[in-house]
């Protein structure tokens, strides 16, 4: 009896040709997502909270985010941000608006809070940057910080999805953790590297930060001042 075998260099090319696709169509996903909460729309009606400008107010110029106060050691302010409160913090380009957008998904789908936000170019972000060996205006990827060490571009992205739950009883971390294990790290950067590299023409950037102006996510976005002396 003949039993035919599917060749393995083909199979090879199947996984790699598959593992593309994933990573495609969730990135599609992401900035789909992304576009209609920058327009107004409520992606899923997850939560009562507004469009981006609702949550946030533009307070202060990328250009005046350097405080004239001393700072504080990276390494000093890195114990500081994990000394009372052990949530991870997303830094994220805080002129961006797809980054904007993004947060605002994050904050829908983590309805216990157990994530933290900074921007790159605050104070804070540039010292986080700086305790893990990136330079500290380095903004070309979004950065996962947690108490064990930081992860950048589809491990920053893995590492928080596995934290957010948009549903009820309906956590991402199964499908990030498959993920991370079936589509190879490679692959997963270079389709980050696409979406990152052209962030600011797809939804455009302001000259602005932006801070939760009515303090009702006050504690999901990390103090400034820990970067003081």
């Amino acid at each position: 009896m003949n039993i035919s075998l599917f060749p393995v260099h083909n199979f090879n090319t199947y996984l790699v040709t598959y593992s593309y696709n994933i990573m495609r169509t969730s990135s599609t996903i992401y900035l789909a997502l992304s576009a209609l909460i920058s327009n107004g729309s409520h992606a899923f009606q997850l939560s009562h909270h507004h469009v981006v400008s609702s949550r946030f107010a533009s307070v202060q110029s990328v250009t005046s985010l350097g405080s004239t106060k001393s700072s504080s050691a990276p390494s000093v302010v890195l114990d500081r941000v994990f000394e009372i409160d052990s949530r991870p913090i997303i830094l994220f380009d805080g002129v961006c608006n797809l980054c904007s957008s993004a947060v605002n998904l994050a904050l829908d789908w983590d309805p216990r809070g157990k994530l933290r936000f900074a921007a790159l170019q605050s104070k804070v972000g540039k010292n986080l940057l700086q305790a893990h060996g990136r330079d500290a205006n380095d903004i070309s990827s979004i950065v996962f910080v947690t108490p064990k060490g930081a992860y950048t571009k589809s491990d920053a992205i893995l590492g928080i999805t596995q934290e957010l739950n948009p549903l009820p009883f309906v956590p991402l971390k199964p499908l990030a953790l498959a993920g991370q294990y079936m589509v190879p790290q490679i692959l997963r950067d270079a389709v980050y590297d696409g979406v990152a590299d052209n962030r600011y023409s797809i939804m455009g950037k302001r000259d602005v930060c932006r801070f939760d102006a009515d303090g009702e996510f006050d504690d999901r976005f990390v103090d400034d001042n820990l970067a003081e002396v």
